[in-house]
């Protein structure tokens, strides 16, 4: 524990947290502030001026990452047999529907995405409780449940995350990994920050991008100047 405290330390020491800094410069600063022995993700938190309780206002999108997340993303494509093979040449992990099914049902959720297609959705529908905590349910606007069950799981792995506004208004996403060069890091937020401008719902009044912080996975937030963002 004291040890972590002096990395705290060491790691505030380094940034100005009353201070605003542009997506470059922030983008060094959580190199310079993260300490994990592991490859750290890099995070970003876009507080937005919208009321997600209001359906008219809620952000949600997929983006594909220009140099990927740099995570394994494990994928179960849940497919009639049909559609087997074309699934297992994409690169899915996992590729079935019956026994996958009844695996979940049992508590199994070892996965970060599944896909399926229109045809199996009713039979997904009673896992909901179990895949909607974790983010797991297929979903036709992430182009998780689709008759192109090849592309969509050559897309995942090559880097296409989706997000969700929450309840408080936030988006928060991985965009790399503290590893990737810091231009990869730049493209990568870039790519979701502009995502996020062009969703901005017609009903959202006033200051649509409220902030923006970056971070590592156990770093403090770096707040972000927008207009430091090309758009």
């Amino acid at each position: 524990m004291a040890k972590l405290t002096k990395k705290r330390k060491e790691a505030e020491a380094k940034h100005d947290l009353t201070q605003v800094y542009a997506l470059s410069d922030a983008i060094q600063i959580v190199k310079n502030i993260t300490y994990t022995k592991f490859d750290a993700s890099v995070d970003i938190d876009v507080r937005l001026g919208v009321d997600p309780r209001k359906p008219n206002q809620m952000v949600r999108g997929v983006v594909t990452l220009p140099h990927g997340t740099g995570k394994t993303v494990r994928v179960l494509a849940l497919v009639t047999p049909d559609k087997e093979e074309e699934a297992k040449a994409a690169g899915a992990e996992h590729v079935g529907l019956d026994d996958y099914i009844q695996q979940i049902k049992n508590g199994w959720t070892d996965i970060d995405v599944i896909i399926t297609m229109p045809g199996v959705m009713p039979r997904i529908g009673a896992l909901g409780k179990i895949l909607g905590p974790r983010g797991l349910m297929p979903n036709p606007k992430t182009g998780t449940v689709t008759m192109d069950v090849g592309k969509a799981v050559q897309d995942v792995k090559a880097g296409k995350i989706d997000f969700k506004v929450d309840k408080y208004g936030i988006i928060h996403t991985s965009v790399a990994k503290v590893s990737f060069p810091n231009e990869a890091i730049l493209d990568n937020a870039r790519e979701v920050l502009q995502a996020i401008i062009k969703l901005k719902p017609s009903a959202a009044k006033g200051t649509y991008i409220k902030s923006i912080y970056l971070s590592s996975t156990m770093s403090s937030g770096i707040q972000v100047d927008a207009k430091s963002v090309t758009l």
